[in-house]
Formats: structure tokens, C-alpha cells, sequence
């Protein structure tokens, strides 16, 4: 799994938009997927529901990170990575108001981390670069868990190394419930119709290996094969009449649009939780990291599949070479020729609703983001330097832009932001929800609304960056500290950063915005 440097890499990248650009006034060479077709001939594998413990009023869950042999049927015995097993690793679930803790044995030939993405909590169970886990050693974080329900998921953090990890296979889902998730009329049986759907795409050698393949292309690896929960042509057997799909795109590269033939796909939530109102939507874009959960409804004896159709990646000019222009069945449903009747859907009544609510007159400070090449407001990320400080409490609006034509996205850790505007527009429905990662078209502005509600800590930071795996290990990620007012003095980096700095105090880049 070798790299080209990355600057040959985006050079090489860039020489190939400009080659390609004038090509594709004349005509469109690109519109053969690239992704191999597939027989649906075996059965969707759902992750188990992870074992826990509760003593003392504390859920602790054990988690492995290990080696592994994986058969992917028709491809042959790869070698992987997962938690508790050889690929992914079991769902984790908890409620609001529960703290939870983890012992998480590092098994791997190499040190990792474990990051808990879209979830609210300390920095320093953040799970990002800062809190790495050495060979044969164990992390046990603990927190309370002070957000409302939502999919989240979690996977490696190591600076540089991400890609690698999450492609060999370290990631599960986190699902959290709270009382008016519990008490809404939803589908809600876990594995029957309520399915956990980790969408990704691999590439594999002659061998059935896997291969990470960052030849120059952008926005990193894009693979021939599409595989749900591990499993590579797989049909699901549907048993009512409505199902619930939590959908997260696992890729460490690819953008899909999904959606289902001859029927619309009921938004419901996306990466943080419950939308305002349900939403009826023919297509669903959902770039690496991204969630949303859909209610969709079947018709007894139908067979009919989740598709992801072509992409609209924005002003990418050769949206080809990015996989804009894959079309290609992900998942089949096989609806059994009598369904159990489900019951209408009622909406969740959030009783903690208002507290969680974000209003744009209560911001602050307005900061801004440039993403280009691999760098954020032109610098790239270094372990030593803190980039942002903010203060505990407060509301801000993060303007969020790319400015070249290659895919990006944007991850905040921590918070659930919402999408004021794009480029001065309302955001769609799908988009008006609580979220922490979303796809930039190009040179369009995202103004972002955002709370740090606690969890104040100097020398602890969050991350920032964009969620293309490849283009976070090479650069592309910062770093921001939520302190109480007054304490700028005591802001440096930890002590354990890759990046030694012999001075007393590490870089400080922060800004307080406008």
C-alpha cells in the first residue's frame, strides 16, 4: 500500500483535469461505469449488536482491533483488519443520559486510534491523532453520552494513516436512541427492519487482496466493488411493509447517490439525528462519513434494489475521473409474498428539543475556510500547532469553501452543525438537519452554525478536515481548543504530539474570527 508523494500526486491530478477539460466539451468519453456488476446471491451480513456490562451506572463495552482473514465469495481470502473479528467491527448502542465506557485492546501490528465520529464528548476521548493506542496496549475511555438520537459510527484516527486503517477494514456503527426516539412509531427491530447499511468500495488484485491504489487520482482510491456490512453481492429479505435504512457511506473516497426504483425514500435523519419533518427524496448524495436514515416501503413478493445513480459532484470538471459518473446496484430486497402490516409512522416529539436548538442571532465570531490542495486556509496540518481557539458556550459560524475543482468534504469533531445557507441559498431539506460532515462543491460558500457547549480543555484539541481519507493524511485537517475565557495563556498542543517542538509553548495559529 505504498503512496506517490503527495505532491507529485495532486500535480499529476491537476495536469489530468486540465488534459481532460477541453475533451470533454467536445463529448463525453466517460459515461462506461467503472464499478464491476454483481450477482445479489449472498445474504446480507448485519453486524451483531455488541456485548456490554453495566455496573455502577456505567455501560462498558470491549473492543479488539485485530488481524484477520476475510472470504469475500467470489473473490478469495483477503487479509483485513476489523474490531472483535477479521472485517468492521459489531454496532455499538446506547441511550442518552448513559455514560459509557471502553476497553479497546490494540491487536494490530501497529499503533491506532479509535475516534467516535458525530459524537459529543471531551477532547481527550476524542479518539483522534492525540489519543493513539500502541501496539498490544488498551485505551479506556468513559463519557456521558448528551445528544440526541442519531447514527453515528466510529474508525481509526491515526495522522496519515486513516485511509489505510478504515480501507482494511476498522469501522461499526454507533447508534444512540433517547425517550422520543424509543416512543416514536418507527421500524425499529435491529437486523429485521431496521438495518445498519455500511456502504464501501474496495479494489482487489489477482489474489483477492485488497489494494489501496493512490496512483494520483482523485479524490484517492475508487473501487470496483461495492459491498454492504462486508458482503459483496448482497440481498436482504424483507418481512414488512416498511423498513429503516441507516445508511452510512464507509468509503475513504467515493460519493454515492442512492436511491430506489419506482418509489421515493422518506428522510427521516440525518448525521446527528431527526430531521424537523420527514422528507420525500427520489436520490440521496451521501459523501464519505455522511449518514441518513430513510424509511422506504415494499409490496409483498417485489425484488427490487438500492442503486447509487450518477453523482452530481458540482463544478468538478471531469466528474468521470471522480466516479460522477458510476451507476451501479448496491443492495437487493427480496419482499417475502406476505408482509407484516407496520404501523404509520409517528414523528419523535423531542423532549429536549428546544435546548438543543441552534439560533444564528447568538453567534459570536465568524470564522473562515479555505480548502485547496492539502492544505486549510493554506497550511497544512501540523500535530504542534493549535489553528483555532474558541471559547466554551459560545455560537459561531464557520463560512466552509473549496476552492479547486477535486471533491472535498468538511468534518467537525465534537459538535452537530447546522447549514444556514450555500453560496447565500437556504440548503435543501435533506441538508437542513443536525449534521458534522458534508460535501463542498466547488467554490460554493457553506455557512455553518455551530455550538461548543462544554468540554472546555487548553491543551486537547478537535480536528477539522476534510473526510477524503487520502486528502486528511496528507494534509488537509486542522486542529481548534474550546477553552473558558481567559485562558489563552495556558493553550499549547500535548505533550505527546508526533511533532516535537523544543520551545516551551507549541505554534498557536488561533484566530478569533470577525
Amino acid at each position: 500500500m505504498k503512496r506517490i508523494p503527495s505532491g507529485v500526486r495532486i500535480a499529476a491530478a491537476l495536469a489530468v483535469v486540465a488534459a481532460s477539460a477541453a475533451l470533454l466539451t467536445a463529448c463525453d468519453t466517460f459515461s462506461t461505469t467503472t464499478v464491476a456488476e454483481q450477482d445479489f446471491v449472498n445474504e446480507l451480513a448485519i453486524p451483531p449488536l455488541a456485548d456490554s456490562t453495566v455496573e455502577d451506572g456505567v455501560r462498558t463495552f470491549q473492543l479488539t482491533a485485530q488481524e484477520g482473514t476475510t472470504d469475500f465469495p467470489g473473490i478469495g481470502d483477503a487479509e483485513t483488519w476489523g474490531f472483535n473479528g477479521s472485517f468492521l467491527g459489531p454496532t455499538l448502542r446506547a441511550e442518552r443520559g448513559e455514560q459509557v465506557a471502553f476497553e479497546i485492546d490494540n491487536q494490530l501490528p501497529e499503533a491506532t486510534s479509535v475516534h467516535w465520529h458525530g459524537m459529543h464528548l471531551p477532547a481527550v476521548m476524542d479518539g483522534g491523532p492525540h489519543q493513539m493506542i500502541e501496539q498490544g496496549e488498551t485505551w479506556r475511555p468513559t463519557w456521558t453520552i448528551d445528544q440526541p438520537a442519531s447514527t453515528l459510527w466510529y474508525h481509526p484516527h491515526p495522522h496519515g494513516e486513516t485511509e489505510k486503517h478504515v480501507y482494511l477494514g476498522l469501522a461499526g456503527m454507533f447508534i444512540l436512541d433517547d425517550d422520543a426516539s424509543l416512543a416514536a412509531d418507527l421500524p425499529s427491530e435491529y437486523g429485521v427492519d431496521d438495518l445498519p447499511l455500511i456502504v464501501q468500495d474496495k479494489e482487489f488484485d489477482g489474489a483477492g487482496q485488497l489494494v489501496l491504489n493512490d496512483d494520483g487520482s482523485e479524490p484517492g482510491t475508487l473501487g470496483d466493488t461495492v459491498m454492504v456490512n462486508g458482503t459483496v453481492g448482497a440481498y436482504q429479505d424483507v418481512t414488512t411493509e416498511r423498513v429503516r435504512l441507516r445508511l452510512l457511506n464507509g468509503s475513504t473516497a467515493r460519493t454515492y447517490t442512492f436511491e430506489m426504483p419506482d418509489r421515493p425514500m422518506t428522510m427521516i435523519a440525518s448525521d446527528g439525528g431527526f430531521l424537523d419533518a420527514p422528507v420525500e427524496m427520489d436520490q440521496m448524495r451521501l459523501a464519505p462519513g455522511e449518514r441518513a436514515e430513510v424509511v422506504v416501503e415494499f409490496e409483498p413478493g417485489e425484488t427490487v434494489r438500492l442503486r447509487s445513480s450518477k453523482t452530481d459532484l458540482g463544478g468538478i470538471v471531469v466528474p468521470a475521473t471522480s466516479g460522477g459518473n458510476d451507476e451501479f446496484d448496491v443492495l437487493e430486497f427480496r419482499a417475502a409474498d406476505t408482509l407484516t402490516p407496520s404501523p404509520e409512522p409517528t414523528w419523535p416529539q423531542a423532549q429536549d428539543a428546544v435546548a438543543d436548538e441552534l439560533h444564528e442571532d447568538e453567534a459570536s465570531v465568524t470564522r473562515d475556510f479555505v480548502l485547496n490542495t492539502r492544505e486549510i486556509n493554506g497550511e497544512q496540518m501540523d500535530m504542534n500547532r493549535i489553528d483555532e481557539i474558541v471559547h466554551v458556550g459560545d455560537t459561531e459560524v464557520w463560512e466552509v469553501r473549496s476552492t479547486q475543482p477535486i471533491p472535498h468534504s468538511f468534518h467537525i469533531h465534537d459538535v452537530q452543525f447546522r447549514v444556514l445557507s450555500i453560496d447565500g441559498q437556504a440548503p435543501p431539506p435533506e441538508l437542513a438537519g443536525p449534521k458534522d460532515t458534508i460535501y463542498l462543491n466547488p467554490n460554493l460558500t457553506y455557512r455553518l452554525l455551530v455550538r461548543f457547549e462544554d468540554y472546555a480543555d487548553p491543551t486537547m484539541p478537535y480536528m477539522y478536515h476534510c473526510h477524503m481519507l487520502l486528502h486528511e493524511d496528507e494534509g488537509m485537517m486542522g486542529q481548534f481548543v474550546v477553552i473558558e475565557p481567559g485562558d489563552e495563556d495556558k493553550v499549547r498542543a500535548p505533550e505527546h504530539s508526533e511533532h516535537v517542538d523544543d520551545s516551551d509553548d507549541a505554534v498557536i495559529g488561533g484566530h478569533s474570527g470577525h
